[in-house]
């Protein structure tokens, strides 16, 4: 049996989202959102999405990219995911050594990968000379059955709750709290986020994004806190961001911002709820326990040096 790997092609969409279930179904992934992120990639990320055939069946897929907004130029990254059952056969690694020829080629020095806590994946990194940098942990929530908090019979004198729906004709005040959030995120790979335009095309409009299901909370009419919400529009439910402005933490309102999403995701016939937290991240690990969720997988970054 032969393994092959090309770059993806519009009618792969179905198989790409069938396979990345398989592997990492703590996600949120539809045939919409696989073509937006290939037709869309800003061309600075010299994106590419890879997948692996063997015998004209998907065993695979990679995105690859350089991170085109960081602060610190040369980084990249790559995330081999090979279908279980069929993995030992080589295509993680012919995946993983066409993504490092591309990514040098265009000046990538270290490459970055996520790689699940568990002893087979793991292995993998280490023999393609990755080393550990630093975990995180996926969570859920049973949305259908769980118990969540009860909402504030009143809020605080100037905080309201709002929805990224109401910011259509203005989404810029959400732009600049997520670049101050994004900027103070426990990651190997720093972001900046300074192009208005490049977050409006990547993550206002993405086609996952719930904007009625994103609760914006403002103090005294200024956005102090988010928690951004993907779905798959049927039972399945992904907090993309939560973060609060510095000027305004320590005050509870991240907890106020998940609290009012889950409970609206909820009632609109959503089954479960994921979210995925870096470990060093406490404050928000400890807002998530409080809502509910337990820790249902885990994850190593790793890195490689390509100079």
């Amino acid at each position: 049996m032969t393994v092959t790997v090309r770059d993806f092609r519009t009618e792969d969409a179905p198989a790409v989202v069938e396979l990345r279930r398989a592997c990492v179904p703590f996600l949120i992934v539809t045939e919409e959102a696989v073509l937006f992120e290939v037709a869309t990639a800003n061309p600075a990320k010299k994106y590419r999405l890879l997948v692996a055939e063997e015998d004209g069946e998907m065993i695979g897929a990679a995105h690859v990219g350089i991170a085109y907004d960081s602060e610190e130029p040369g980084q990249s990254s790559v995330t081999p995911q090979v279908r279980p059952g069929h993995r030992g056969r080589g295509a993680g690694s012919l995946i993983l050594r066409t993504a490092e020829e591309h990514l040098a080629a265009h000046g990538a020095t270290s490459v970055y990968s996520w790689v699940l806590d568990e002893p087979s994946s793991l292995a993998f990194a280490e023999r393609h000379g990755y080393r550990p940098t630093r975990p995180a942990h996926f969570q859920r929530l049973d949305l259908a059955d769980g118990v969540l908090p009860e909402p504030p019979a009143e809020l605080p004198a100037g905080v309201a709750l709002r929805t990224a729906a109401e910011y259509a004709a203005d989404p810029r005040p959400l732009f600049e709290a997520d670049a101050e959030v994004t900027s103070d995120e426990p990651s190997d790979i720093s972001t900046g986020l300074d192009d208005y335009q490049d977050w409006l095309n990547h993550t206002w409009n993405h086609p996952c994004l719930d904007r009625t299901l994103t609760t914006v909370v403002e103090v005294d009419g200024q956005v102090a806190a988010f928690t951004a919400a993907h779905t798959d529009g049927a039972t399945r439910y992904l907090t993309a961001m939560t973060g609060t402005r510095r000027a305004f933490r320590g005050r509870g309102l991240a907890k106020l911002a998940k609290t009012d999403s889950l409970l609206r995701a909820r009632a609109a016939g959503y089954q479960e709820a994921f979210t995925a937290n870096d470990a060093d991240n406490g404050p928000m690990l400890a807002v998530n326990r409080w809502l509910g969720y337990q820790i249902c997988a885990s994850e190593v970054r790793h890195v490689r040096n390509l100079v």
